[in-house]
């Protein structure tokens, strides 16, 4: 079933330096890696999570299983 875009941008918006998104869309090797950048560093890289979330919104638009989002 096609995951909505709608979710993905707005959980990328709001918890994307934790990559809650990418585990929405089944991206789980990308989602442990922003996941793992933000705590490590007990969250002073985080920007660099965050700004990888915001080009994350314009660049993907399938999950993982290759299917559009909706």
């Amino acid at each position: 079933m096609p995951k909505s875009r709608l979710a993905y941008i707005l959980l990328a918006l709001f918890l994307g330096g934790l990559g809650i998104h990418n585990f929405y869309a089944g991206y789980k090797g990308k989602a442990i890696a922003q996941l793992l950048i933000t705590v490590v560093s007990l969250g002073y890289l985080s920007i660099i999570s965050g700004i990888w979330a915001l080009v994350d919104i314009f660049i993907v638009k399938q999950d993982a299983d290759g299917t559009p989002f909706n």
